[in-house]
């Protein structure tokens, strides 16, 4: 098959599906990927194909209103502030992808690239494959990823409608931006009002997520086709290598702690370098700190601290003592797959629920919102990650489960009984 996967984001909400693409041209398919031109490399780097879909989401990400807004962690007003940038981008979005899509016999489409790839569905008639890294089908089992606390129990009737609410914040959110290249590029009918959650083109096909069965068990009222794979992981190439100063850091004393808030910037990075390396001091300990897109600097750092630009989380997150971090997917998957204790700093959006899952899971301290996060409670939450034997004991067990998984394997299993299917008109 000639499978077209639409992977808009950031690096942590695109690689998931590098993976999934590397796995399914292992298994004699045709891979396409649709992305920004900032991950071109990345895709190209894996013998994939990459097609562009215009615009530079890291300038989004980091212009002066963005980062006042990811500062508050209002997720409605990022949504709105990122559905403005999103009506600019969606004609030119819906022409790259008419172009991406040409001669495909499948899409495949998470929560980012979702609308348009339903748009393009309709438009090409080809069928949609969802593939999500996050809950995003409705369950009474817990509630929707965009909640910044689970429900209580008298409220946990609730859980399933938050899941539908979730959905009709990012609907309604897009809806403009999407009947708009509908309309103007596409030639098509506006979409329902309510979202094109039931469409024709995912009737019947599975519904696949990435992430581990035990950190997140298949909810029993989910529908058949829905599918816990296991995490889909990028690997370091095999030729990648530390530098060397890197090694010899580690090789200079006991584990350090990691610290790297992904693609969440500040408006004051040397501040916030402040309070963490203020955190380190009072525990005494050492740390890698990630640099990410311009979110830590420091001009003047102690020698216990390292400062790194980027290294793949497989290779360093073993051999740190702790992972601080801002609750992306990715990242916390990595974390967990690790085996050491995680400190969530969640910003916005799905950040507060991996960090309350890991909570919940016994391998991680309760999330500290960045908002509300200090050098005295980092340091607080450092020292427990670093000292508390029970909490280790069961970040190394969830680990060692989610090391021996195959969640591309299993995915591509899943797509490849698609073929006969796709084959013969769907």
């Amino acid at each position: 098959m000639q499978i077209v996967i639409i992977a808009l984001g950031s690096r942590g909400d695109v690689q998931p599906y590098v993976a999934l693409g590397k796995g399914l041209q292992a298994a004699g398919h045709q891979v396409r990927i649709m992305s920004h031109d900032l991950f071109e490399p990345l895709i190209t780097a894996h013998d994939l194909e990459f097609r562009i879909a215009r615009g530079n989401v890291q300038a989004v990400v980091e212009s002066p209103e963005m980062v006042a807004l990811l500062e508050k962690g209002n997720f409605l007003a990022i949504s709105a502030h990122t559905a403005q940038a999103a009506q600019k981008a969606a004609l030119e979005w819906a022409e790259d992808g008419l172009a991406a899509c040409q001669g495909a016999d499948l899409l495949v489409a998470g929560i980012g690239g979702l609308f348009m790839g339903l748009s393009l569905a309709e438009k090409l008639n080809l069928p949609l494959l969802q593939a999500y890294y996050v809950p995003f089908t409705p369950t009474s089992a817990f509630a929707g990823a965009l909640l910044p606390k689970p429900l209580p129990g008298a409220l946990r009737w609730l859980n399933r409608f938050s899941h539908h609410a979730t959905r009709q914040i990012m609907w309604q959110s897009s809806r403009k931006a999407d009947n708009l290249a509908r309309q103007q590029v596409l030639g098509l009918p506006k979409a329902p009002f309510f979202g094109p959650f039931d469409a024709r083109q995912t009737r019947g096909l599975p519904i696949l997520y990435g992430f581990s069965p035990s950190v997140i068990a298949r909810p029993a009222d989910w529908p058949d086709q829905a599918h816990v794979t296991g995490y889909w992981f990028l690997d370091a190439e095999e030729d990648w290598t530390p530098p060397p100063a890197l090694v010899n850091f580690l090789n200079a004393g006991p584990p350090p702690v990691y610290v790297g808030f992904g693609s969440m910037t500040n408006r004051k990075p040397e501040e916030t370098a402040a309070l963490v390396t203020a955190a380190l001091k009072q525990t005494n300990q050492r740390a890698v700190l990630l640099s990410g897109w311009g979110g830590l600097r420091a001009a003047d750092l102690p020698e216990t601290i390292f400062m790194l630009d980027a290294a793949p989380h497989a290779w360093l997150l073993p051999r740190m003592a702790a992972v601080v971090h801002h609750g992306g997917a990715g990242t916390t998957a990595a974390g967990l797959r690790a085996g050491v204790p995680s400190i969530i700093v969640p910003f916005f959006a799905d950040q507060p629920f991996w960090g309350n899952r890991v909570a919940q899971l016994g391998v991680g301290l309760q999330p500290i919102p960045r908002q509300k996060l200090t050098a005295e409670l980092l340091a607080a939450a450092i020292q427990t990650a670093v000292s508390d034997q029970l909490m280790r004991q069961r970040a190394a067990e969830l680990g060692a489960k989610i090391q021996v998984e195959a969640g591309v394997a299993q995915a591509v299993a899943i797509i490849q009984q698609l073929e006969t299917r796709v084959h013969h008109g769907r």
